[in-house]
């Protein structure tokens, strides 16, 4: 249900509404004087003066003062943070949408979003609302930018807010206002962090539509999604569409697409989508195989318990300068001892020795157990010394079995 109401939001009509105008009165008699005494203290920074005045903010002078001088952000920042302080109740939500039509205005948006943060943290169930249309009716009263809705849609994403995320989105459309690809990148990742995949392929489809340009990073969050929803076809689409319109497809782009292909056992296609990074669009210096490349296709072939294979990979993976990780050296060792060849677990063990790792104890005994079952003695006693060397000693180990096990092999062989 949840989803649906996300869905049918995305796909508002854009009517492109005016945008309502509203003022404050003008302040008079005391609030007047006020207001231009506080001002002369702000711009000779005389804060012990200010100070002593902190009982008689009220938000109807504390906009004007921040309305007197907005021009300066730096100036208008320390003004409202100040006020947290000496008068935390002059802070009113219209006095929230001036500071923040100020900073975005400026491009200050890290700052405005931090504001927005404390603001939304508040959990109000009404805020939401409320806050988009302050900032809409002081809009044009703080001769302000766009970015002031993006930021706020930005920062609903970040924050996990989907539902409001949506609802300020579709608002800003029938303003006439988009966010940027940026803030869309954000929302979209935020979605999948949480597997919202059908949202976030309906939110992209949306952004086309409203002709919002999506760069590299929307194209390769959009290939996560539909690898991780198992739409292969229409992944592979939207390669072919990420180069159409001049975008060149980058490592992660063919990174994930092949961990796509992979998980789905379709070997033979993530292959040659690895083959076609080493032959590339363009820029041959930086699309090659990296880790994540061959973790993935080594994946696949742990999976399928093609072990040998798994391993070849592995030594082309290190022929080719990249540095598997402990996952990589887990996924291999698994494979191999899930296939009773305990020989080639111990190579894989022998490599993540040289490189300072170590796998688990657990494992570290059932490649040992194996080795003296199969008759691999001097590997079994060869990985006893390499344990004991590294003090990876498992618990319940018995180190005398292959010794023994070898001297009754022998005394059999020479009687």
């Amino acid at each position: 249900m949840t989803t649906c109401l996300h869905l049918r939001r995305f796909s508002t009509f854009n009517r492109n509404n005016p945008i309502p105008h509203r003022t404050i009165p003008e302040p008079k008699g005391q609030d007047l004087d006020f207001v231009n005494v506080v001002h002369s203290h702000l711009i000779h920074s005389d804060w012990d003066k200010l100070n002593k005045l902190s009982t008689h903010f009220t938000p109807f002078r504390v906009n004007h003062i921040l309305l007197k001088i907005q021009k300066d952000h730096v100036l208008s920042l320390e003004f409202f943070n100040s006020l947290k302080t000496l008068n935390p109740i002059s802070l009113t939500l219209e006095t929230h949408s001036i500071i923040l039509h100020i900073l975005t205005k400026k491009s200050k948006f890290k700052s405005a979003q931090s504001i927005l943060r404390t603001l939304l943290a508040s959990r109000s169930i009404d805020l939401p609302g409320k806050l988009f249309d302050t900032l809409l009716f002081s809009y044009r009263m703080c001769d302000s930018s766009p970015r002031v809705f993006d930021s706020l849609f930005k920062t609903y994403a970040h924050m996990n807010k989907f539902r409001n995320a949506t609802d300020v989105f579709s608002r800003m459309k029938d303003y006439g206002f988009l966010p940027t690809v940026e803030s869309c990148n954000a929302y979209l990742s935020s979605l999948l962090d949480f597997h919202r995949v059908d949202i976030a392929l309906t939110f992209y489809r949306e952004m086309r539509r409203c002709r919002i340009s999506p760069n590299s990073y929307t194209f390769n969050l959009v290939l996560s999604a539909l690898c991780k929803s198992g739409k292969l076809e229409k992944a592979v689409e939207v390669l072919r569409e990420m180069e159409s319109v001049g975008i060149t497809p980058n490592v992660v782009s063919y990174n994930t697409l092949i961990a796509g292909h992979c998980n789905k056992g379709l070997l033979s296609i993530a292959t040659k989508f690895k083959n076609l990074m080493g032959k590339n669009e363009l820029d041959k210096e930086n699309l090659v195989p990296n880790a994540s490349t061959f973790s993935a296709l080594i994946s696949g072939q742990c999976a399928r318990k093609n072990s040998d294979r798994a391993f070849q990979l592995y030594k082309s993976m290190v022929r080719s300068g990249c540095h598997p990780n402990e996952q990589t050296f887990k996924m291999l060792t698994s494979a191999f001892v899930k296939n009773e060849d305990f020989e080639g677990a111990f190579n894989v063990l022998m490599d993540m020795f040289a490189r300072s790792m170590a796998s688990d104890s657990n494992t570290l005994l059932e490649i040992y157990d194996g080795l003296c079952q199969c008759g691999k003695e001097n590997l079994a006693m060869k990985l006893c010394h390499e344990m004991e060397a590294r003090r990876l000693i498992p618990e319940g180990f018995d180190r005398a079995e292959p010794f023994n096990s070898m001297a009754e092999k022998e005394n059999r062989t020479f009687g």
